[in-house]
């Protein structure tokens, strides 16, 4: 329950609508009680009761006084003009109290209304600022399907399933103790009796809600799955049709769907039991408490008007613990969804800007990978192993290897997407864990080997993360990165949408938008990870011609799969398993005939 608590921890700045919440149900409870004994003499006068004048009493703000006093004034009315005319001034009376009674009750949801709904956008906000800071690796973890569904289908489960007793936490109570207050004026032993029962019949409804907890966690993990398959459906239907492979991806994605068929059956069936069951326990409950009410009568003076008003108290209870058990089973199903989003909000950030930052604007002099070791888990193998590499500022430095040589890595930990396991990173002498994050990354451009743009127009994906831009800016970044000629030639130009991760463009195209954005940003260290191994020769040449322009005078950490495109680096350093096996220009490395000498001619061969 502690995620709940603090879930709802979250209605503090919203206090003052809660608070005319509460006050509407407070009046409203009020006018629900009051309503109770303006039965008695209406029932009075239809069983043919006489209404015996009193003395007028003295007025005192409790319930007896508020019933002698009522009884008073009825009973002057019916003593001067009869019963018809008592009844009608009873009947308007019961009109006026049910209004009020109403009218409050609107405005107690009309307050509470906004409260849920500012609760759930700071939920999904706080969801989505928590997964821009969380590092890479727990998305390595983690489904991308999983955390969507998280972030959508929980988070309005919440919305049904937790939010909702927000409208009857004060509410009921109120009602509650209201009705009971009633009761036990009307007669004790009765309430008494009605009490044992009502404890009993919860004690059921209780049992059975147990089981839905977990029922709905499975469900929604189940659901995680399968938004999931459809998420990775989605990006890969190239290679699905490409593969013949439609068959095999329904009948998984059917297996999947049919599992959480089979366990929402089970749970809605479940809490649909609540209401129903209820109901039952509710007119098992009536039918004993009629049977012992009519022995109160007899033996005991209460008279069949305030029974029947007895009776009208005890289902005002009635109906508010239906409210209750029904939340009972809403919070059990929903306390899933809200611990599997509490999972994310108190996922480990592990990057974290230290207490007191050093202050970082330029790169003045060299970026040093000091003795540099690196896993994901303490339990898994080394990506890097003690790894020993100096850039200095204006130097183009290049990583070359196989696959999984841990050159991404490398480029990686430069931004801190991870932290080194052993070891340091140092710019200008600093270890990088000493600045501000975002002012280190303020130094940097990153092109990567996938073109990552959004679903935007091309304007905002070339100026992203970026404020107080021009249009001329934009298009000189444009041009320079071989990019003007195609964006002009599209629908719109700078503001036509390019589609999901940019599906309306080639390869090509897309890999110049990223490297004008990286050129409109003018960093001063460049992030270069295999930024041309994925395109034709005619696209390769017009990046490669724009890279060669983003490279001029820049500090650069490049990874390459095509040789031929970083023969001209200061540096090459040769990488296997992790480790620096040879390092030098490319004629240096070519003359020592050694893995780089042969990663060349197997390339050109």
């Amino acid at each position: 329950m502690s995620s709940i608590r603090r879930l709802l921890s979250y209605i503090a700045p919203y206090k003052g609508y809660v608070a005319m919440n509460v006050l509407c149900n407070i009046l409203m409870v009020l006018f629900s009680v009051i309503s109770i004994p303006a039965l008695i003499p209406f029932l009075q006068i239809l069983l043919g009761q006489d209404i015996p004048p009193v003395e007028k009493p003295i007025w005192a703000w409790n319930l007896e006084s508020f019933v002698a006093y009522f009884k008073y004034e009825l009973g002057h009315v019916a003593s001067v003009y009869g019963k018809e005319q008592s009844l009608i001034y009873v009947c308007i009376l019961l009109v006026l109290v049910f209004f009020l009674k109403n009218l409050f009750r609107y405005l107690a949801l009309y307050f509470i209304t906004p409260v849920r709904n500012f609760i759930l956008r700071d939920v999904r906000q706080q969801l989505f600022d928590k997964t821009l800071r969380l590092p890479l690796s727990y998305f390595s973890d983690e489904r991308k399907g999983d955390l969507i569904s998280r972030m959508t289908t929980d988070v309005q489960e919440i919305e049904w399933s937790i939010l909702n007793v927000l409208e009857i936490v004060v509410r009921e109570p109120l009602s509650i103790i209201g009705g009971l207050a009633f009761m036990v004026y009307l007669n004790p032993p009765l309430t008494l009796f009605v009490f044992v029962l009502l404890i009993a019949t919860g004690a059921i409804i209780g049992g059975i809600g147990r089981t839905l907890k977990k029922q709905s966690s499975d469900a929604q993990n189940k659901l995680g799955v399968i938004v999931s398959t459809l998420e990775e459906a989605l990006g890969g239907m190239r290679v699905i049709k490409g593969f013949n492979a439609e068959r095999y991806e329904s009948e998984k994605f059917s297996q999947d769907n049919n599992t959480y068929r089979r366990l929402l059956t089970r749970l809605m069936r479940r809490r649909e039991l609540s209401s129903p069951l209820t109901e039952t326990l509710g007119i098992t409950v009536v039918s004993i408490l009629i049977w012992f009410g009519f022995k109160q009568v007899e033996t005991h003076g209460l008279s069949p008007g305030g029974f029947i008003a007895f009776l009208y108290a005890f289902y005002s209870v009635i109906d508010p613990a239906k409210s209750f058990s029904t939340s009972y089973y809403n919070i059990q199903k929903g306390q899933a969804a809200v611990e599997r989003v509490d999972k994310i909000l108190q996922a480990e950030e592990i990057i974290y800007d230290p207490e007191v930052p050093v202050a970082i604007e330029s790169f003045k002099a060299s970026i040093e990978f000091r003795n540099v070791s690196f896993y994901y888990k303490k339990d898994d193998s080394q990506i890097l192993k003690g790894v020993n590499l100096t850039i200095p500022k204006g130097k183009i430095v290049a990583l070359v290897g196989a696959s999984g040589a841990g050159k991404s890595t490398m480029a990686d930990l430069l931004p801190r997407f991870y932290d080194v396991s052993d070891g340091a990173i140092l710019v200008d002498g600093v270890d990088i864990r000493q600045f501000r994050v975002k002012d280190l990354r303020g130094l940097m451009g990153i092109v990567t080997q996938e073109a990552l743009l959004f679903n935007d127009t091309i304007y905002n994906n070339i100026v992203f993360g970026l404020e107080g831009v021009d249009e001329a800016q934009v298009e000189v970044a444009a041009k320079a990165a071989n990019a003007h000629e195609f964006i002009l030639n599209t629908e719109l130009g700078y503001q036509t949408n390019i589609g999901d991760r940019g599906t309306k463009l080639s390869g090509g195209q897309r890999q110049r938008l990223t490297i004008a954005r990286a050129l409109l940003k003018n960093p001063q260290i460049l992030i270069l990870d295999e930024a041309t191994s994925a395109l034709d020769s005619e696209s390769e040449r017009l990046v490669q011609a724009a890279l060669n322009l983003l490279l001029q005078n820049r500090t650069a950490l490049v990874i390459a799969h095509r040789l031929s495109t970083i023969q001209n680096a200061d540096e090459i350093a040769v990488m296997r398993e992790g480790a620096i096996v040879e390092r030098g220009t490319h004629e240096e490395l070519m003359g020592l005939k050694g893995e780089y000498y042969l990663m060349v001619n197997g390339h050109n061969g």
